[in-house]
């Protein structure tokens, strides 16, 4: 397969990618509920002549069969859920978020254009495809339990055969032509934990008839800060932070509770469970020395994301030969974020990688999870020729 070819039918649907993408940013849904999302994905899948499956209550996989015979399927995955946020950001008027509070600061709208157009350049290939593609369209990526993992345990994709699956996700650190990724591990397994800590509320000007929860709150969350420096081997990555903390009603008032929230991330499950062991101890002993009380959560969130080493060689090879090896960024370092794709790892070889969508002119320079979150979307050329070169590529099992 000339990959040129596929380059050029992407530049051709550029528009078309591009009109999705605002469509779904205008009617963004949350985790499990993306029924809107679902109904207008299949709308595009019918156009293009490919049927869907329906494994989960959201969300659809169009399943192409090719014309070339063989049974290998390679799986291409997007997600379609939106995040509960306002977004702002001027470069993004005429196709803001219609729904209060709901808003695609992720880049899943632009994910499901972009694996949109790789259907729409590989359904006019099918003479030249060997095997099945999947176009999997997931729900649920930001909220626990993981559409991944729903999706792995409803037991659709062992029945598929998958021999391989593929994703990305956009990335403002790099610019619309490029992507970057890396064998291994790439991102980090991101649980979630839960305090509340409960001393006797009083009057402010009489602290010693109460037992301050104030206090204690403040030094477990210093102490928390010593997990990582003193109990984690120095040679694995690791991070815990306290992303939210609220007590207190009034400047005279010593409050009944106070209550933590915060964020693991490691890249193995021993390390997730020493850190959460140190996180109750931490909390017992504060607040068995101040004289209060303690409830603690420890969730469970997605397994690191890891990169198949063959998997990863063609995606760095594939990539290379469409946008130039000088556009291949293989990373020195994993990234602490979280994706459910580690899911599908679990069960089927597999590679992530980092679609460059970051400019200035577009004002896609914002983090994920930032109100102005944007993306470039002339990254769509590369992601969806991209995407479509990958299913052309042979397999280990090819090559025996």
């Amino acid at each position: 397969m000339d990959l040129n070819k596929l380059k050029e039918r992407a530049e051709q649907y550029l528009d078309e990618m591009t009109a999705i993408r605002r469509h779904l940013h205008r009617h963004p849904e949350l985790s499990y509920q993306e029924k809107e999302t679902t109904r207008y994905i299949l709308d595009k899948l019918d156009e293009l002549g490919i049927p869907a499956d329906r494994p989960l209550e959201t969300g659809c996989v169009g399943v192409l069969e090719g014309e070339r015979g063989g049974d290998r399927v390679i799986a291409l995955r997007a997600d379609i859920d939106a995040l509960p946020i306002t977004e702002e950001g001027e470069h993004k008027k005429g196709f803001l978020s219609e729904n209060e509070g709901v808003a695609h600061c992720c880049g899943h709208d632009g994910h499901t254009a972009n694996l949109l157009g790789a259907a729409h350049i590989l359904s006019g290939l099918k003479s030249e495809i060997e095997g099945t593609v999947l176009f999997i369209f997931q729900p649920g990526e930001e909220t626990l339990p993981g559409g991944g993992r729903l999706l792995c345990e409803s037991g659709y994709l062992q029945e598929k055969g998958v021999d391989v699956i593929y994703g990305l996700h956009s990335n403002p650190n790099w610019t619309p032509g490029k992507i970057a990724l890396r064998k291994g591990e790439l991102m980090a397994r991101p649980d979630e934990f839960e305090i509340e800590i409960i001393g006797r509320g009083g009057h402010a000007a009489s602290p010693h008839e109460t037992v301050d929860p104030i206090v204690m709150a403040a030094q477990v969350v210093q102490q928390i800060q010593t997990i990582v420096s003193r109990s984690v081997n120095p040679t694995e990555h690791a991070v815990v932070t306290v992303g939210k903390m609220s007590g207190g009603s009034a400047y005279n008032i010593i409050p009944e509770k106070v209550e933590l929230m915060g964020t693991v991330r490691t890249f193995s499950a021993e390390t997730a469970e020493l850190i959460k062991r140190r996180l109750e101890e931490i909390v017992k002993g504060v607040t068995e020395a101040g004289g209060g009380r303690y409830e603690f959560a420890f969730n469970y969130g997605y397994p690191a994301v890891r990169n198949t080493d063959w998997a990863t060689d063609i995606v760095v090879r594939t990539a290379g030969e469409l946008l130039g090896e000088e556009n291949v960024e293989q990373m020195d370092a994993p990234l602490m974020a979280g994706e459910d794709f580690a899911f599908y790892q679990q069960h089927f070889p597999g590679v992530f990688f980092f679609l460059g969508s970051g400019t200035e002119k577009s004002g896609s320079v914002y983090s994920w999870h930032h109100p102005k979150y944007n993306i470039d979307e002339d990254c769509f050329v590369t992601g969806a020729a991209l995407m479509a070169s990958l299913v052309f590529q042979p397999l280990p099992a090819d090559e025996e």
